[in-house]
C-alpha cells in the first residue's frame, strides 16, 4: 500500500533569514497552519521568453533552468518538503525537433552537475518520476549521481518530471498490478483463471485492483498528492501532468512566464493559496446551513407537484 503522510504540524523555518527582504514581507504574513506540503510547477513559457527578445529558443530554455534553483532553494528556505518540476514531458520528447531534445538533455545534466552541491548547501535532495529509462545512457548516469549524491539531505525533496506523462503513469500502474496478479497465480502454482475462479471473479478482482492498489503504483507513490499547483504563462491547462494526484489540489495559473518567475512569485502563489477554502468534496468549514430545516414536508408542497 502506498505511505501514508500525516499532517506536518508547520514550524516557522529557521532559515527565513535567507529570504530577500520581499521576500520575506510576504512569507511573515502567511499562516503556518495553512501552510502546502507539497507545491507542483507546470514551467511553461520558455519559448515565449526568448521570443519576445528576439532570442533563440535554447536561450529561453537556458533561462529557465537557472530559474529552477532560485525557486528551490526559496522553497527550501521555508521548509517546503515537496516541490515537483514538470521539467520535460513525454509528448516533449516525441514531438519535439531532435535537435532541441538534445539540447534539453545536455541542459537537464548540467543543471544537475552544476547545482548538487547548492542542493546539499541547502539541504535538498534529489528525485525523478517518468519513464526515466528511456532517456539516453548518459543522462541517466548523470541523473543517478545527482540522486546519490544528495540522498541523505532531508530538506525538500525536489522532484524532476522527466519524460513524464500522467496517462502514461497511469497506464504503467495498470501494468504492475497485472503483472503482480499473474505473479500470484505463479507462485501459487495455479492459472490466473483459476485462481479468479476459486475466489470469484469479480471479488478477485476488486481485491486487487482498486483505487488504493493502483495509487501504491503509481510514480508518485512515496510523496503526498499536491496541495497546490502552480502554473506559468497563462495557460488554462494541466497539460498531462499527474492527473490522478491532482484531483483536489489548488490550481494557481500566472501570466509570468518561467524565466521571469522567482521565489517570491512562489510565495505568492501560497499566499493566493491560503485564501482558498479546500472542500475535498464536502462542505467548508463557512457552510452553516442546515438542510434539514430547509426541505419542506409534504403538506408545503403544492398539491399538483405531490405524484400520483
Amino acid at each position: 500500500m502506498r505511505e501514508t503522510f500525516p499532517n506536518r504540524v508547520y514550524q516557522r523555518s529557521n532559515r527565513a533569514h535567507e529570504l530577500t527582504p520581499e521576500e520575506r514581507a510576504v512569507y511573515d504574513a502567511l499562516d503556518p497552519a495553512r501552510m502546502p506540503q507539497h507545491i507542483a510547477i507546470i514551467m511553461d513559457g520558455n519559448g515565449r521568453w526568448a521570443g519576445k527578445r528576439s532570442l533563440k529558443r535554447f536561450l529561453g530554455h537556458q533561462q529557465g533552468a537557472e530559474c529552477v534553483q532560485y525557486v528551490v532553494e526559496t522553497a527550501s528556505r521555508i521548509d517546503l518538503p515537496w516541490i515537483t518540476l514538470y521539467a520535460f514531458s513525454l509528448e516533449n520528447n516525441l514531438r519535439r525537433p531532435r535537435n532541441e531534445v538534445n539540447f534539453l538533455m545536455k541542459l537537464l545534466r548540467n543543471y544537475l552537475v552544476s547545482n548538487v552541491k547548492r542542493m546539499n548547501d541547502n539541504n535538498i535532495r534529489v528525485a525523478y518520476i517518468g519513464r526515466t529509462h528511456e532517456l539516453p545512457q548518459e543522462v541517466q548516469e548523470t541523473m543517478q549521481w545527482a540522486s546519490e549524491q544528495t540522498a541523505r539531505n532531508t530538506g525538500t525533496t525536489l522532484t524532476l518530471a522527466l519524460n513524464y506523462g500522467a496517462r502514461s503513469e497511469i497506464v504503467d500502474a495498470a501494468r504492475a498490478l497485472i503483472h503482480n496478479l499473474i505473479l500470484e497465480a505463479h507462485q501459487r502454482g495455479i492459472s490466473v483463471e483459476d485462481m479468479l475462479a476459486a475466489e470469484g471473479v469479480d471479488d478477485a478482482i476488486k481485491n486487487r485492483i482498486d483505487e488504493p492498489q493502483l495509487d501504491a503504483h503509481l510514480y508518485t507513490a512515496q510523496m503526498p498528492d499536491p496541495d497546490l499547483v502552480i502554473r506559468t504563462s497563462g495557460e488554462q491547462r494541466i497539460s498531462n501532468f499527474l492527473l490522478w494526484q491532482i484531483a483536489y489540489a489548488e490550481i494557481f495559473v500566472t501570466d509570468r512566464l518561467w524565466p521571469d518567475f522567482r521565489g517570491i512569485h512562489l510565495l505568492e502563489a501560497i499566499t493566493d493559496y491560503q485564501q482558498r477554502e479546500r472542500r475535498f468534496g464536502g462542505l467548508g468549514d463557512s457552510s452553516d446551513e442546515a438542510f434539514a430545516d430547509t426541505l419542506p414536508s409534504a403538506l408545503d408542497v403544492p398539491v399538483e407537484l405531490l405524484p400520483r
